[in-house]
């Protein structure tokens, strides 16, 4: 791939495209589905929108370290800044688009990816790429999650009665 190139679409974006992407009453709609998700399950979950990446990755491109391994680093910076690594039982997971490369992540802490193998993580990435290539952002976005709420529901269900703080918010980030 051509460095100039991704240099130049990922300055062509701002932060205004995850904001039209998913606008406000989108995004409020998705929090309210996060938190209803959250309250039958002992995992958080949380929905990363970022329109492009950093000069600073962009110039780590290189032919060994090419877009899907900046990708993937990128969410990897994210779960770790947005604290998803640091739940109590270590079963975050973070729903991540970058828009600019058209390309999406899962990122799940260790208690969850022990149950669930990577081809279950791509399976859903298929689904929901699927979806946003014909532009359910929404209705694909919903989807993930309920997939993501299912996995969490079967190896982490809510026990009855337990009282469970909310750990992160539920609220989309778009960066």
């Amino acid at each position: 791939m051509n460095k100039f190139l991704a240099v130049l679409r990922h300055r062509w974006f701002d932060r205004g495209d995850a904001r039209r992407l998913v606008p406000n009453d989108m995004a409020e709609r998705l929090a309210r589905r996060v938190a209803a998700s959250e309250s039958r399950h002992e995992g958080q979950v949380l929905l990363c929108v970022e329109t492009a990446l950093p000069l600073s990755y962009l110039l780590r491109l290189s032919r060994h370290n090419g877009m899907p391994a900046l990708t993937r680093q990128r969410a990897l910076h994210w779960f770790g800044q947005l604290g998803i690594w640091d739940t109590e039982r270590n079963n975050g997971v973070l729903i991540y688009l970058l828009l600019a490369e058209h390309r999406i992540e899962f990122v799940a802490d260790r208690a969850i990816n022990a149950h669930v193998d990577a081809a279950q993580w791509q399976a859903m990435v298929d689904r929901l790429a699927g979806e946003l290539r014909n532009g359910h952002i929404e209705g694909g976005l919903t989807q993930a999650l309920e997939e993501v709420s299912a996995l969490l529901v079967e190896h982490f269900p809510a026990e009855a009665d337990t009282l469970r703080p909310n750990e992160l918010s539920d609220a989309v980030v778009r960066v």
